[in-house]
């Protein structure tokens, strides 16, 4: 609902106030619309467990559900990287090395998420190929569990280097992610010393836009990681125990559609989004009602 709501919001900006939108705005749409996917596709399986309906028919549903899910899981990390790449370069100094990019960031949002989508999309086919539908089961060893489907053992010569490869980007986004943050709270340190005993309106309220801006993101990379390492420990124990255990599979669940939770509060928290919708809707009806009474 929290990701929905706030992408309908970012939308209705896009739309009917185009003036008010940033550059940062289309990327945090894009996070938003991630999310929602993300937790539709991972509760699925687990609605239709509750329901004692069978997914679609055959090994079509668990691809398609497990392939969706995966997708969009790539998306976050990919999305979350840029988003914070984009806000380090804003808020650096026009005399860092990465100034030159200023200028072009914006015109380098939609390829970029262009881009994520193309890899991503072709990127998880081959790992959805050896998963097959089934009512019950025991996850063991290399297999993906989940309700309803499970995977056979993994082809070590296909399935596995891709697998490799695709833990080391996550690892590599992270710490990515990490070191963007760290540079972001740096600047913001060296910005507050700077800044102390400057009382300049215009260069306080920008300056402030952008610190809340910066401190939405560094509490969406923290909780990222929290949630990310956390579910990883999680899985890799599950999946080395000799029985599947019902509670670490919920654990799990739950950690990984920790993040696309809590995601959307952290920026209704620290942006001003929902004022500007309703101060825009207030206005839209004092609008219809002066012309209602004129007419």
């Amino acid at each position: 609902i929290g990701n929905s709501l706030l992408f309908v919001l970012y939308m209705y900006t896009f739309l009917m106030q185009p003036h008010l939108k940033k550059p940062i705005d289309m990327i945090f749409t894009h996070l938003t619309l991630v999310n929602v996917l993300s937790i539709v596709f991972r509760l699925i399986p687990d609605v239709m467990a509750s329901f004692a309906v069978k997914l679609l028919s055959h090994d079509v549903g668990c691809k398609v559900v497990l392939y969706a899910y995966s997708v969009t899981r790539g998306l976050s990390i990919c999305t979350l990287l840029l988003l914070s790449a984009f806000q380090a370069i804003t808020v650096s100094s026009n005399h860092s090395k990465w100034a030159w990019l200023k200028s072009k960031l914006e015109s380098c949002i939609f390829p970029s998420l262009f881009f994520i989508w193309i890899i991503n999309t072709f990127l998880y086919i081959p790992i959805v190929e050896n998963v097959k539908d089934q009512i019950n089961f025991t996850a063991v060893g290399s297999r993906y569990s989940q309700t309803y489907c499970r995977s056979n053992q993994v082809r070590h010569h296909t399935t596995m280097p891709l697998v490799t490869a695709l833990i080391v980007r996550d690892i590599l986004f992270v710490f990515l992610m990490m070191w963007a943050s760290l540079y972001m709270v740096t600047l913001l340190f060296r910005h507050n010393r700077r800044t102390r005993h400057v009382h300049s309106s215009s260069v306080s309220s920008q300056a402030s836009s952008e610190k809340k801006a910066t401190h939405s993101i560094l509490l969406l990379v923290g909780f990222f990681v929290f949630f990310y390492f956390s579910n990883t420990f999680v899985t890799f124990y599950s999946l080395h125990r000799p029985k599947g255990s019902p509670v670490l599979d919920l654990i799990s669940g739950a950690l990984s559609s920790g993040y696309p939770i809590v995601c959307p509060y952290v920026l209704m928290n620290n942006r001003k989004i929902i004022s500007k919708f309703m101060s825009s809707f207030s206005n839209l009806e004092c609008t219809f009602s002066t012309r209602g009474c004129h007419g």
